[in-house]
């Protein structure tokens, strides 16, 4: 089956709309976007909500210990509460700290949790994921700056895995005993939750990143047997990339721009851009899917990396980022629509 993509730009949104970013962070409470964070010339601190029902951008009245600003940071929910960890705070200067924010009071909190019972606590780091899955939230690799001068750079790329859980008024890290061979190093990648249809199974699906070049491999690590296993999905699979966007939606994982390689020999990048492709990995049947290729058509968002991407009910939203080396741009947010039929105020959708 054919299957034809359409997107929509929004505009006439009410209220401020942010200023253009990249390296910022968006997760979705109901139906509402949450973005924090970012840069645009310097480190972006603010928090703003865009409510998908009435097409509005507001900044709440923040309270609590508000944390400064950061970008390339981990981000997650379980619904009710928001986890902040990590993140670039100054150029150079890497970030361990944990926050969490109670969106129905927007009341900042910084946290203090207990270290793993057999290994340090998570290290400073940029460019890693914090997934929420099955009662904890599971921070994945990054990128370490080993230097103790921050205008010194010494780069050190991570392919840890921890989980943070809470216990009433506690929260502690751990490192699950690993019992296969993990991904290798890597930042600027994406992980998602999934649990399988058929097999039943709670896993995190990582894919892509950078290490030194752009990756385009596909790993999932099953929850219950703290197993990691390397995919090979039938298929035309996506050129390898960084800095991309990726959502769930029913059963399949969409992958949405991000930088990918131009020239290359052997694993040595000459040079890359963005893109603009849209690609979906079925998570039932192991294979991808390309939906869209690279084109200027006005209600498809424009190459990018660096942006946010989320899911709300059916509908997927991409707003912001950056082109290339150009500074960040474009505040408009588009949405991809999954439903099969197309319904309601949308008209975008996967036919």
């Amino acid at each position: 089956m054919t299957t034809k993509v359409h997107w929509k730009r929004i505009d006439g949104s009410i209220g401020q709309t942010p200023k253009p970013r990249h390296g910022h962070r968006a997760i979705t409470v109901k139906d509402l976007i949450i973005v924090f964070g970012g840069g645009n010339e310097g480190i972006v601190e603010d928090l703003n909500v865009y409510n998908c029902s009435t097409n509005q951008w507001f900044q709440p009245l923040m309270k609590g210990d508000i944390p400064t600003g950061c970008a390339a940071f981990g981000f997650a929910t379980d619904g009710t509460k928001i986890l902040v960890f990590g993140g670039m705070v100054e150029y150079g200067k890497y970030s361990a700290d944990l926050w969490e924010l109670n969106p129905l009071k927007w009341e900042w909190k910084k946290l203090k949790p207990r270290p793993p019972r057999t290994a340090p606590s998570p290290c400073a780091r940029l460019g890693h994921t914090l997934t929420y899955a099955e009662g904890k939230f599971y921070l994945f690799a990054g990128l370490a700056n080993d230097s103790k001068d921050p205008k010194q750079n010494i780069p050190r790329y991570l392919n840890d895995l921890y989980s943070l859980e809470f216990k009433g008024n506690i929260c502690s890290w751990e490192q699950p005993i690993i019992r296969s061979t993990p991904p290798i190093e890597r930042e600027s990648h994406t992980t998602v939750y999934y649990r399988g249809q058929i097999e039943n199974r709670p896993k995190l699906i990582v894919y892509g990143g950078m290490n030194g070049h752009r990756l385009g491999d596909l790993w999932s690590f099953h929850l219950d047997f703290s197993q990691w296993t390397q995919l090979t999905p039938s298929g035309l699979a996506p050129q390898p990339r960084s800095l991309h966007s990726a959502v769930v939606m029913s059963n399949r994982m969409y992958i949405f721009g991000g930088w990918i390689p131009l020239i290359s020999s052997e694993n040595n990048e000459k040079e890359w851009k963005c893109t603009n492709t849209l690609s979906a990995y079925n998570l039932e049947t192991n294979s991808w899917e390309l939906l869209g290729q690279e084109c200027v058509d006005d209600n498809v968002p424009r190459a990018r990396a660096g942006h946010c991407g989320v899911s709300v009910n059916t509908r997927m939203y991409i707003w912001s980022g950056r082109d290339g080396y150009r500074k960040a741009w474009n505040n408009q947010v588009r949405v991809l629509n999954s439903f099969v039929e197309i319904t309601g105020f949308f008209f975008v959708g996967l036919l």
